[in-house]
């Protein structure tokens, strides 16, 4: 009796053996395979063993992909923070009333040309364009913060999770050093002061959102009634990077308009035949304030016009 049941179990098992090997078999976890490494970007080998832990439970096998990674992250940001991070994009989204310019660096520019980086700092300028309207408090004509590498971190993205977490976790997915290294929140709190922004590369259409190689922000009065001239201004601020607006009392025109700093006196970029200030007095506009990023700039501390505040007073944005 006993040796009939040996016989009957082993055919069992070797019938269970072949259904999991057939061709049907190998065809579906190949398939499952093949949709878990495309929706997550992680290494075959990765995924398999995934599936493999989770009985092809396809969800619980992304979630645990996704906290290896992030816990490999978190190892890894450490371990990679010291490894120069210089490439990266520079990125925008305003209205009328609110702004916001955020920086993310990686180590090499393929990295910032994948989509999973791209979507990080859309990510990241979308919760700072919130906490330009949710958490600023109205001061003078605008409102400005400026926010370090912690601080950015702070804020919390989509899904409720922290940029940091969300940052780790994409440094354990490509396995290269990756910083959120700067932030500005505006606010306009005058109804006749206007927020513009524009990068470099511009996209094919214009919208609120771009991302490129460097960046401004402006706040400007100019009459609703005229055409507004607030992204032309932007991409002369990106293209000629001048270091303050300028006083006609206190700052006298450079002997070469080549070599001139002060926003006023620079050549219009889009009409080099027309200076800035002869292009503000024809558009009856005014420049407040304005900031420029560059990827990967040397950035002097404490930049003069900038508030900066402490980082508790940053809350974490829900």
């Amino acid at each position: 009796m006993k040796q009939k049941l040996k016989v009957y179990s082993k055919m069992i098992l070797q019938l269970v053996r072949r259904l999991h090997t057939s061709p049907f078999s190998r065809a579906a976890e190949s398939s499952l395979l093949a949709k878990l490494r495309k929706k997550t970007g992680y290494t075959i080998a990765n995924c398999k063993k995934a599936l493999e832990m989770h009985n092809n439970d396809s969800e619980k096998a992304e979630q645990w992909l996704n906290e290896q990674a992030q816990a490999m992250g978190w190892a890894k940001a450490t371990k990679l923070a010291g490894r120069a991070a210089s490439q990266g994009l520079v990125a925008v989204k305003f209205d009328k009333n609110h702004g916001a310019l955020v920086e993310l660096n990686c180590e090499t520019d393929f990295v910032a040309k994948n989509e999973k980086f791209q979507h990080m700092i859309e990510n990241a300028t979308l919760a700072c364009y919130k906490f330009a309207h949710t958490n600023l408090q109205s001061k003078g004509p605008i409102t400005k913060m400026e926010l370090d590498s912690e601080q950015l971190g702070n804020l919390c993205g989509e899904g409720g999770k922290k940029l940091s977490e969300v940052l780790a976790l994409f440094i354990g997915t490509v396995g290269e050093n990756a910083v959120l290294r700067r932030a500005e929140c505006w606010k306009s709190n005058a109804k006749d002061v206007k927020i513009s922004a524009y990068t470099h590369p511009a996209p094919a259409v214009a919208g609120d959102y771009s991302a490129g190689k460097y960046g401004a922000l402006i706040a400007y009065k100019q009459p609703d009634d005229i055409e507004d001239i607030g992204r032309q201004l932007c991409q002369h601020i990106v293209g000629l990077a001048p270091k303050k607006i300028g006083n006609k009392e206190h700052d006298k025109p450079a002997e070469n308009s080549d070599d001139e700093t002060c926003l006023i006196y620079q050549e219009y970029l889009l009409d080099p035949s027309y200076t800035i200030e002869e292009v503000l007095e024809q558009n009856k506009a005014e420049i407040v304030d304005y900031i420029r990023f560059s990827c990967g700039e040397v950035v002097e501390a404490n930049m003069p016009g900038v508030e900066k505040q402490p980082l508790d007073t940053v809350q974490t944005l829900q």
